[in-house]
């Protein structure tokens, strides 16, 4: 019964963040996964930290224009794990409550990447709502530590 339970409370936060863990077809408040055949442009974004312990992503703001198809390509230039997830900053702050309580837990979602010290990866996504959102590293103190950012979905 403990391990029902325990899988209850990982699967039923994670779907109230907003998070989805279906196909190409499933649509959060920033939009969708993308197609890498609809990428319009690339937006290379670095994970670090700094000596005095700020942690950072470069760039530090996101602006997109809605119905664009961005391919988000990541690197870990750090020494430490690194996450990358974007949503609305609700969303955010609910998922980094339930990262505070679950530190281990890794995701499976199409709008996040979690990376070990010197590893690449990417993201497409295809932004179909306007809005201000949020994109930010949530394992526990990262957040703190000055990982997030705003991210902008300008009207077409």
């Amino acid at each position: 019964m403990g391990v029902a339970l325990f899988a209850t409370l990982l699967a039923a936060p994670a779907y109230a963040a907003g998070s989805h863990a279906g196909g190409h077809d499933d649509e959060m408040a920033l939009g969708k996964a993308g197609e890498a055949s609809h990428v319009t442009r690339t937006v290379e974004v670095s994970m670090m930290e700094t000596n005095e312990g700020e942690m950072l992503f470069e760039p530090k703001v996101i602006e997109v224009k809605e119905g664009e198809t961005v391919r988000f390509a990541f690197q870990n230039k750090g020494q430490i794990p690194h996450e990358f997830v974007m949503d609305t900053s609700e969303s955010i702050q609910e998922h980094k409550v339930l990262m505070e309580k679950f530190p281990e837990m890794e995701h499976a979602d199409p709008n996040s990447i979690s990376l070990q010290p010197g590893e690449t990866g990417e993201i497409f996504w295809t932004f179909t709502n306007t809005g201000d959102f949020e994109f930010a590293c949530l394992i526990p103190g990262h957040y703190e530590s000055g990982m997030h950012g705003p991210l902008t979905v300008a009207a077409k």
